[in-house]
């Protein structure tokens, strides 16, 4: 040990500020815990500085310039429209500047304390904090481990000034002129279609029959028609072979049913999932059980097999969602309180935000079918919807899908304008145990796309009024 090096002691130690750390360092603290929150990085994670919100930012900036090209229809005609990229990035930079001084704002205000550095475990009880100058040992009573993830690299594709990560791609001095996306997943499909927004001519390839892997056909047959539009190219069962690379571009070698093909471009994106930052951090020096995969088993507490050491996130098994994160950053904190907290996955909703959009919660029909659920699947267009008419968004429909005996409302899917906030009122009936009549019931605002939630609900109780059963 470090001569000077006094142990600090603590309550709580929440490893990683991300969505999941940041949030679980508050509701510990709110629930009088005195607690340690280490960041070796940057106060938000990959979340706010480098996903989920400067992505969004650069597809509302997509969208805008799109729209502003193509409302013909509506009498809109707008001539010479340009994008300033570099303006474009200087105000999506101060909106992730805004949330992560709040993050820490947050966690300040609610007397967590910050330690900037990396963590290291030395035994169940104690970590070690070091930065470039220093280590300080830190004694802890409980530890929420929430270390969240990075982008998977594939060996041919070395990461470069043209081979990007999701990280790269957000940090373009350009719109590239031609962008090819390897991974047909929500990050690639979603930054793919961020830049078709923006006037690049993008290539996805994708391994597997389909893109958009996690959502059902009915749902992403209607993004890859709104893909089309924008002239972006899918390619599916395509795999990625190699790159070669020049100061001015790349030549992306892939492989469709047996034949070579290739592609040139400015960039190539690589967006093949992401891996678990489970490794040095001293998981092995406290018998911490993994998968083969590298994520953390837990139960359903967010506690490790060490009774005091809990994780949560992108580190334990699910998918990689910053409010699964937060959900169960709430729950470990609850729990290390003594509350009887445990987690349920059935409400939480996962989005893409693609053009039209993507949301789903709950069962989807098929996994209600697998489980031996009879199921009613009611569906109801966008096009049947007087406030999707009037956005000019008429594409996509919503599908509810109820328990047959009683009309208990398990799960939802939405494709369509609004679909990633529409998702919300649905989570809410599953996690309340609402029926299609209590939604049905409920009057709804005209005209809201909101309205759909209510018209699915009443198609699926078999008396729909805005279509014909």
């Amino acid at each position: 040990m470090v001569v000077g090096d006094f142990p600090i002691e603590t309550d709580t130690i929440v490893v990683g500020s991300g969505p999941g750390g940041y949030v679980a360092a508050i509701r510990a603290a709110q629930l009088g815990q005195k607690v340690t929150i280490i960041e070796k990085e940057n106060m938000g994670g990959v979340c706010l500085n480098v996903g989920c919100i400067p992505s969004k930012a650069l597809i509302t900036a997509g969208h805008r310039f799109h729209q502003a090209q193509h409302s013909d229809d509506m009498g809109i005609v707008a001539e010479n429209v340009k994008v300033n990229f570099d303006k474009v990035q200087e105000w999506k930079a101060g909106v992730v500047k805004k949330l992560t001084g709040g993050v820490e704002g947050l966690l300040k205000g609610n007397k967590a304390e910050i330690v900037r550095g990396e963590a290291y475990l030395v035994d169940q009880n104690t970590l070690r904090v070091m930065d470039d100058n220093s280590a300080q040992t830190y004694k802890f009573n409980n530890l929420i481990l929430a270390t969240g993830s990075r982008p998977i690299e594939i060996p041919s594709f070395k990461f470069s000034k043209r081979v990007l990560d999701s990280t790269g791609a957000l940090a373009l001095e350009e719109v590239p002129g031609k962008l090819v996306v390897i991974g047909g997943g929500y990050i690639g499909t979603e930054l793919g279609t961020a830049y078709a927004n923006l006037g690049s001519e993008v290539t996805i390839l994708e391994g597997a029959d389909d893109i958009l892997g996690g959502f059902e056909k009915q749902l992403t047959s209607v993004v890859k028609k709104g893909l089309k539009k924008k002239g972006v190219e899918v390619v599916t069962k395509a795999m990625a072979k190699g790159v070669d690379e020049s100061d001015s571009g790349v030549v992306v070698k892939y492989e469709v049913n047996g034949e070579e093909k290739s592609v040139e471009a400015d960039y190539v994106l690589v967006t093949v999932g992401r891996r678990p930052n489970t490794d040095e951090i001293g998981l092995e020096e406290v018998g911490i059980e993994m998968s083969d995969r590298g994520v953390i088993k837990i139960d359903k507490q967010c506690r490790t097999n060490i009774p005091n050491i809990f994780a949560i996130g992108d580190i334990v098994d699910g998918p990689p969602l910053a409010h699964k994160a937060s959900y169960e950053g709430k729950i470990a904190a609850e729990v290390i309180a003594g509350e009887p907290a445990e987690i349920d996955y059935l409400g939480i909703p996962a989005v893409c935000f693609t053009d039209p959009e993507l949301a789903t919660v709950g069962y989807s029909e098929a996994e209600a079918k697998e489980e031996g659920i009879e199921v009613v699947a009611a569906k109801f267009p966008f096009a049947a919807n007087g406030r999707a008419l009037a956005l000019n968004s008429s594409e996509g429909f919503m599908k509810l899908v109820t328990r047959k005996e009683d009309g208990l409302i398990i799960g939802a899917q939405i494709v369509g304008a609004g679909a990633s906030d529409m998702i919300a009122e649905l989570g809410l009936a599953i996690e309340s145990g609402m029926t299609a009549e209590d939604v049905a019931m409920t009057i709804h605002a005209h005209p809201t796309l909101g309205e759909i939630s209510m018209e699915a609900a009443e198609v699926a109780m078999g008396s729909p009024i805005h279509i014909v059963k």
